[in-house]
């Protein structure tokens, strides 16, 4: 007798109202906005919610009037530490926390026998864990709470973008809403619509962009079966016929398997809940009861813009660069662009920076995008060996890292997302990398961290002066957008306690030195011997403003 297989109910998620844009009561008027978004993904309303938080007002346009795929599926899940630590400054990481699955600890098999583990944990000094794994229209209706709690973003559901048209100093905007057309202009906009962009195709942007042959089949489901809360990877598991399986928790209890199919898949029946139902029987056991949530096949592609910046107009997140699932490098790497690019659309927006430090979003970006290609698609390679020699040298890593720890680095499941250093560029001769969020301590024993202190500073850079003297601080312009904070010292600073964390993970600074962070928490420089004119030399340049 054939087994019947239920789903669950689907996912209830709010739907927001659409409300009739001022533009509409004054047809004949175009409206100019400082920046408008389009498109309500996780990029688009992290770069809202970031503009926000920073006290900048933001349009931002979405056709829909919800958040996901209407509950269908759980997209992404894997939310990085990078990410988690941007979700704390914008004010949404404790219900992330609370509602999705935390994890640090992965286990890769080969057969039935486990190949080697990792604990991500080890190396880290954040208040935030290595991952949290979370439906992604949890962290889209978080947001979109935040942003609303906010109250400086013009959220507008239904309205539908129909044609962008650029400017000498902007750019127009033709939109389509239940309640008719109008038209507006924008100082700067930025495409978040995703790898379809209808802008970037509008305008005729090159993608570059390339399909894999690989073919993959998602079940997200439930069962009673105690499991550990652990990234399990299966190389060549067994019970799928040799082929490569991920395994993950999500929140409320759902499970996302992802199975390796084979290449000449039937897309229609490898979902079909028959056939997905045998392969998690297989997995799972004769006795274990399960109900699906979704199931869905995926191939993937990959594309990446020559330019993130055409003028007045921006792309981030898929609309810029789409990578393979491998590794969590996808969403993350949309949600830390608009991190890169919310602080410096402020500064140029208030008028403390030049337009030119847009120009450092590209510069930053695009490597950061083009590495996480170079990863996933290396990661592509070993799940899915394209000739008899690339299947015989994988057998031989995966029978070398059993045994060995040198060999145990060369077997590719996906590298975990990890935050991007940026290379050296005219706006900051040394590059950056990032900095983690170290718990630590204002002087009266009151705790605080150093997202806490890049959060009430605005767009304002961090600058952590380590040991300073009374005589050694000197008096700074008013308007340079910087906040001093030292780290010891008996000067008349506001001071946090020396920690052993905090130096070790900067390096090590000597006393008397000064270490730029930037407002998105990368290490921009550290001044071994600071004044008033280094300092202020340094943050001109930085931000593109005139010596």
């Amino acid at each position: 007798m054939s087994e019947t297989y239920t789903f669950a109910p689907a996912y209830e998620l709010p739907r927001w109202p659409f409300v009739p844009p001022p533009e509409l009561q004054a047809p004949g008027k175009t409206q100019r906005h400082p920046i408008v978004i389009i498109g309500a993904g996780p990029a688009g309303l992290t770069l809202a919610c970031d503009l926000a938080s920073r006290g900048v007002r933001a349009l931002l346009l979405d056709e829909d009037d919800t958040v996901g795929v209407r509950g269908a599926s759980s997209r992404g899940i894997c939310y990085a530490q990078k990410s988690l630590e941007i979700f704390a400054r914008l004010g949404i990481y404790e219900r992330v926390a609370d509602k999705g699955i935390t994890w640090s600890f992965g286990r890769t098999f080969s057969g039935e026998r486990e190949v080697y583990s990792f604990n991500l944990k080890t190396d880290s000094v954040s208040k935030q864990p290595p991952f949290i794994n979370l439906q992604q229209f949890y962290v889209e209706w978080f947001l979109v709470d935040r942003i609303l709690e906010l109250g400086l973003t013009d959220l507008r559901w239904k309205n539908k973008v129909s044609q962008v048209t650029p400017l000498a100093d902007g750019v127009r905007v033709e939109v389509q809403t239940p309640a008719g057309h109008y038209t507006i202009e924008a100082d700067h906009l930025i495409d978040a619509t995703g790898a379809n962009s209808p802008i970037r195709t509008q305008l005729g942007i090159e993608t570059h962009s390339a399909r894999s042959t690989d073919r993959w089949c998602i079940s997200d489901v439930r069962f009673r079966k105690p499991l550990p809360v652990e990234r399990w990877t299966w190389v060549d598991a067994p019970f799928n016929e040799g082929r490569a399986v991920w395994q993950h928790l999500m929140a409320d209890g759902v499970w996302r398997i992802d199975y390796q199919m084979p290449e000449d898949c039937d897309n229609e029946h490898i979902s079909r809940p028959e056939v997905a139902g045998a392969r998690l029987r297989e997995q799972l056991g004769p006795d274990v009861e399960f109900e699906f949530v979704w199931i869905g096949p995926y191939g993937y592609r990959d594309h990446l813009l020559d330019r993130f910046r055409h003028g007045r107009i921006l792309f981030i997140g898929d609309a810029a660069h789409v990578v393979s699932p491998f590794g969590a490098r996808g969403g993350n790497t949309g949600i830390q662009d608009a991190a890169n690019l919310a602080w410096k659309l402020a500064l140029v927006t208030q008028g403390k920076a030049g337009d030119a430090l847009l120009d450092s979003y590209h510069d930053e970006r695009r490597p950061a995008a083009a590495e996480n290609l170079r990863v996933t698609s290396r990661s592509a390679r070993f799940l899915a060996p394209r000739s008899s020699a690339e299947h015989t040298l994988r057998r031989a890593v995966v029978e070398l890292a059993a045994r060995f720890p040198f060999a145990r680095a060369m077997v590719n499941t996906g590298r975990m997302s990890v935050a991007n250093a940026y290379p050296a560029a005219p706006h900051l001769p040394e590059g950056a990398c990032t900095v983690q969020n170290v718990a630590l301590q204002w002087s009266d024993g009151r705790p605080t961290s150093l997202v806490e202190l890049l959060a009430t500073g605005g767009s304002d850079w961090l600058g952590l002066w380590f040991g300073p003297s009374k005589t050694q601080v000197g008096a700074l312009p008013a308007a340079l957008p910087l906040r001093l904070v030292a780290v010891g010292g008996d000067s008349a600073l506001p001071t946090v306690q020396p920690d052993e964390a905090l130096a070790r993970h900067l390096g090590d600074p000597p006393a008397g030195s000064l270490v730029l962070v930037r407002p998105d928490a990368y290490r921009a420089a550290r001044l071994d011997t600071p004044d008033a004119a280094s300092i202020t030399a340094f943050l001109r340049h930085a931000n593109s403003l005139e010596p």
